[in-house]
């Protein structure tokens, strides 16, 4: 391999045209996957070191090769590399800088190595660091959940369905749903760490290598668990990808289900949370207006997600294997998925921080809507030896009975009741308590007070 002194690509002298410069602007990569130079770096040194070992190559290059990379490293954390895209990708462009610092040495690196393998091998470990970040954020937002549920395990709300009132729950219950929810988010990207865990580099353009290389221990080196099994299908497989992007989209639905929720229980008609001024915009034109700008921010990235993710499954669709051009997309869906998450997950915690319940409000809200009735047909079925269907239709006679004389259900008197039940005896006037409603739900999973306690303290003790 001759040194590139007249700064051209590598492949100049297969091709006796120059590369046109459409297609240098369009097919460079460069300005996307320059974020990942630190993995390309330390795949390539970990790929020289093994050479080294396996005797394909002397300790003097090797160590050349590896005083240049660390070199390279330096200048672009010092922002003094030149990107350049007629060189395509970060790869390429790591390589000829290399030429540059440590002369025809510099060739060795691509020893039994392929950029097909390579830019796997950067991508999935970019992957890896990028899922423990999202893993770490999820738990920040779990913390903080668990510490607003715990000041408000009494805190009495309506439970919906349909956006109607349904049953009383614990305005902690509620929070305790997303921890689940955000528990199972978490848990999609640890799960997909079997995938990415397999190392790619070594089985070169897409059928191996001549060379004697030790796939075993560059795996090791960097942190993999296994290599992979078949050269065309590592060069070819982006699932990976697409259990990430689909971990992504599912994780940013949730952030707009929660998003959604807040928006509705700020507005005027609901008024069940308080948001501070460090997480509201004002109106140009109304001077009133404070607008939860920043949870319709969270709503509608989740559709770039989704967009991301259909992109990908729309470029695999109809790809053969191996290697194709098309795969190049991947890097920057990936990484728009991942930033639009990371500051999804920011922006939520920092929403979730600056959260009050209007605790009145809830529980205003909470004693409207006929909301024990489901109680009262229990105690029906409880104490009167009735089916629940049976007593589901008593129960409706007297809500009928509420609504026709305007009343809720804890403003009816004993007599009212025994208009329609004459059975029933004065202890049922405990049932239209709400926080008696809250706390008899006593199964595991419900919304009892002595349930949400231990379900905190389960919470903590997760990671």
């Amino acid at each position: 391999m001759s040194k590139n002194k007249n700064n051209q690509a590598i492949w100049s002298t297969r091709l006796k045209n120059n590369t046109s410069s459409l297609f240098q602007r369009v097919g460079s990569s460069i300005d996307i996957d320059k974020k990942l130079y630190k993995e390309d770096i330390i795949g390539s040194i970990a790929h020289v070191e093994m050479l080294f070992r396996q005797k394909i190559i002397s300790f003097k290059i090797k160590n050349k090769i590896i005083y240049g990379l660390n070199k390279i490293e330096k200048e672009i954390m010092s922002k003094k590399f030149e990107f350049n895209r007629r060189f395509e990708d970060i790869h390429m462009n790591i390589e000829k800088r290399l030429f540059q610092i440590i002369g025809e040495e510099a060739g060795y690196i691509h020893t039994g190595r392929s950029r097909n393998d390579q830019v796997i091998t950067d991508l999935k470990l970019w992957m890896k660091s990028a899922s423990e970040n999202i893993i770490f954020l999820i738990n920040k937002i779990n913390q903080t959940t668990l510490n607003i549920a715990e000041k408000n395990i009494k805190t009495i709300m309506p439970g919906f369905t349909h956006l109607k009132n349904a049953q009383a729950i614990s305005f902690a219950h509620y929070l305790l749903a997303y921890v689940e929810i955000f528990n199972r988010d978490k848990k999609r990207f640890k799960n997909n760490f079997e995938n990415l865990n397999e190392n790619p580099l070594g089985v070169a353009a897409l059928a191996g290598t001549s060379f004697n290389i030790d796939r075993n221990y560059t795996t090791k080196k960097l942190g993999f668990k296994k290599p992979t099994n078949n050269s065309i299908d590592t060069v070819s497989d982006r699932d990976f990808v697409l259990e990430f992007l689909f971990s992504v989209s599912t994780c940013s639905m949730h952030i707009s289900r929660i998003a959604e929720e807040l928006i509705i229980w700020n507005s005027n008609g609901f008024d069940l949370i308080n948001l501070s001024d460090k997480v509201l915009t004002g109106s140009s034109i109304m001077p009133q207006k404070k607008n939860p700008d920043l949870l319709e921010f969270l709503r509608g990235k989740s559709g770039v997600s989704y967009g991301n993710l259909f992109s990908m499954l729309t470029v695999l669709k109809g790809l053969p294997l191996s290697y194709f051009k098309d795969l190049q997309d991947d890097k920057e869906l990936i990484f728009k998925s991942n930033d639009n998450l990371v500051n999804s997950l920011k922006i939520l915690n920092e929403i979730l921080k600056n959260l009050t319940p209007n605790k009145k409000k809830m529980l205003q809200l909470a004693n409207s809507g006929y909301i024990t009735a489901t109680d009262l047909a229990d105690y029906l079925v409880k104490n009167h030896s009735m089916s629940f269907r049976k007593a589901y239709l008593k129960t409706a006679a007297i809500v009928n009975f509420a609504e026709k004389n305007k009343k809720n259900l804890n403003q009816l008197t004993l007599t009212d009741l025994q208009k329609i039940e004459p059975r029933v005896t004065d202890d049922v006037l405990k049932v239209f308590d709400l926080y008696n409603s809250v706390n008899s739900k006593k199964t595991y999973g419900g919304t009892s007070f002595s349930n949400i306690k231990k379900m905190i303290t389960k919470y903590k003790k997760q990671k």
